[in-house]
């Protein structure tokens, strides 16, 4: 994917999530990592852009130090992106892009006193979600943009992976997911899940009964999912 195939898929997926709620107003940005050959360094939505109306021509092109070269001013959360690229290269190398987004059912969830009975947001309650998206640890709430919270999800990225259960996906106590993948439209998928499981889990009369370690362990065996 060369830079302006990157700068059109991320003005494709901002649409897609805000046109289907997935954001909404300004919240959320989406960054991707582009290859050496295109320079190497980082594409991210502007400050306090819209996801649903993003002009390729207007998004942030910046250095390999995250130092902007072009466009306009980027996301304050650039700095969360290059700790995330950096903390996952040595369990998913090929990881280009970040999405984050404030999505409802995601956010809801956290802001259950339970929640900080638990590290993660979700159990295992569907196969997909087993498959597609893996654990989603929660991080204690800082102000958007807080240096400790980037350098709290490098950490925890670092410490599932060594674990053997690398993950895809972290959840911001009160803000919403940060999710990666390989390419935007991957990213999206996984943010996709993400949130539909969370939404199910809302609608929930009681908790559901996650799946049973043998029915976790056919799903890694059968599709290598990473649980």
């Amino acid at each position: 994917m060369n830079e302006n195939q990157a700068r059109e898929e991320i003005c494709r997926v901002g649409r897609s999530l805000f046109e289907r709620g997935y954001v909404h107003a300004t919240a959320g940005n989406i960054s991707v990592r582009l290859d050496e050959s295109q320079g190497g360094g980082y594409l991210i939505t502007p400050t306090d852009a819209c996801l649903g109306f993003l002009d390729p021509a207007r998004l942030a092109r910046l250095d390999a130090q995250a130092q902007q070269l072009s466009g306009d001013r980027a996301s304050k959360t650039i700095a969360l992106h290059t700790h995330i690229y950096r903390a996952t290269s040595q369990f998913h190398p090929k990881t280009c892009c970040v999405i984050h987004t404030h999505s409802t059912h995601c956010v809801a969830l956290t802001l259950r006193p339970q929640v900080h009975e638990r590290p993660e947001l979700l159990p295992a309650v569907t196969p997909y979600f087993v498959m597609k998206v893996g654990h989603v640890p929660v991080i204690a709430y800082h102000r958007p943009g807080a240096p400790e919270a980037a350098q709290l999800v490098a950490q925890t990225i670092e410490r599932y992976g060594q674990a053997g259960t690398p993950i895809r996906a972290v959840m911001l106590a009160r803000l919403g997911p940060n999710v990666w993948h390989d390419s935007p439209a991957a990213a999206m998928a996984t943010l996709e899940e993400l949130e539909e499981t969370a939404r199910l889990v809302s609608l929930s009369a009681s908790a559901p009964e996650p799946l049973t370690e043998s029915q976790i362990n056919e799903l890694r065996q059968t599709f290598g999912a990473q649980w």
